[in-house]
């Protein structure tokens, strides 16, 4: 996909929007201001535009311009788009919903968590979260569980926007494609923040929460470049499907990338098979042999329960009774991917044998 921001669009049309929301918002109070401005710096499937009683964001996942109209000027009740191009929303969203269902669910609830917003948030499809905070409101009954059913869409369709990650579902007016797992590196996905803070006119905090994470990620990275010992880490980030019993070492770019930001090495690239099925003893044999050699394990199994996920469960999804030639369990070097270890601790931003970190917005 072309990250040039009218590569999905035609500059002649973005123009001819501009004009439309300039005649709506003709005569509108002087007084009615945008606010803080947000530039995309790093991040390709989406951008920013801002005029002064609105802002578009275009969204190259979809190809689909979002208009978010300031609820206090009179374009918030006179002028409504749901076409096959433009969405609008009324700003700041007063209440809006998450679909936590896919893998990439925790990252807009942390998003929201940072940006303070957990409050407006009044709908999710999973509860299969890592969030304490989010856990303790939907236990509070100010969150509701959307389960899957006829009556579904009829109960999205309340909330203000509707956040997703799953582009195929049908999608009406209300729905927003959240997708910062089309950017290629850590920090393009990281930027995603502020396409949140958009629609919450937080622009100024996402910035700060973005440049505190970048200014991290650049100077440790700095760090791990500058060491001279003559061998890297050997990290091997992988996960567990629990219903087919299967190991897979991870192939995505962002991931492999991050690694190597940290000062880390991936497994051997002369390793070209992905995945072992545990219940295989070749399989097994195999991605035994193979964790013997690394020095460091990212485990991002997808867990019910994260708090109890423990080295013995870990253990367990390897089918090990003798660890003894795991060097990363000497070290402790397992690594949660929703930023726990085996004591249930937080992790946070850290770094592992000087040079192999984890920032992640979850």
């Amino acid at each position: 996909m072309s990250s040039l921001p009218y590569s999905s669009w035609p500059l002649i049309l973005l123009l001819a929007l501009w004009c439309m929301v300039a005649r709506e918002s003709n005569g509108a109070s002087n007084n009615v201001k945008v606010g803080s401005i947000s530039k995309v710096e790093d991040a390709e499937n989406f951008h920013i535009y801002y005029g002064q009683t609105f802002k578009v964001i275009k969204n190259a996942i979809d190809g689909k311009s979002y208009l978010l109209i300031q609820n206090t000027s009179r374009m918030a009740v006179r002028t409504k788009y749901c076409t096959s191009r433009i969405k609008s929303y009324v700003i700041p969203l007063l209440n809006y919903s998450l679909d936590t269902q896919s893998s990439q669910g925790g990252v807009p609830v942390s998003f929201f968590e940072l940006l303070g917003l957990l409050g407006s948030l009044k709908g999710i499809t999973s509860d299969a979260v890592a969030s304490p905070c989010l856990l303790k409101l939907c236990e509070a009954g100010e969150v509701v569980k959307i389960d899957k059913g006829e009556q579904q869409g009829q109960v999205l369709s309340q909330f203000a926007a509707h956040f997703i990650s799953d582009t195929d579902q049908p999608q009406t007016c209300n729905f927003a494609n959240f997708f910062p797992l089309s950017e290629g590196t850590p920090l393009q996905r990281a930027e995603w923040i502020k396409f949140l803070g958009a629609f919450t006119n937080l622009e100024t905090k996402a910035n700060q929460v973005y440049d505190a994470v970048k200014a991290s990620y650049t100077c440790l990275s700095q760090m791990a470049a500058n060491k001279t010992k003559s061998f890297k880490p050997i990290v091997a980030w992988m996960g567990y499907d629990q219903n087919g019993y299967m190991w897979s070492f991870t192939k995505d770019s962002h991931k492999l990338k991050f690694v190597e930001d940290a000062g880390g090495e991936n497994i051997d690239k002369s390793i070209n098979k992905v995945s072992y099925n545990v219940s295989d003893p070749d399989d097994l044999e195999a991605l035994h042999a193979i964790l013997c050699t690394v020095d460091a394990v990212i485990d991002e199994t997808l867990s019910s329960d994260p708090q109890n996920y423990t080295q013995t469960t870990f253990l367990g999804n390897i089918n090990v009774d003798d660890n003894s030639c795991f060097a990363f369990l000497a070290n402790q070097s397992i690594w949660r991917y929703d930023k726990r270890v085996r004591n249930g601790t937080t992790l946070g931003k850290k770094v592992l044998k000087h040079c192999l970190f984890y920032v992640d917005l979850r």
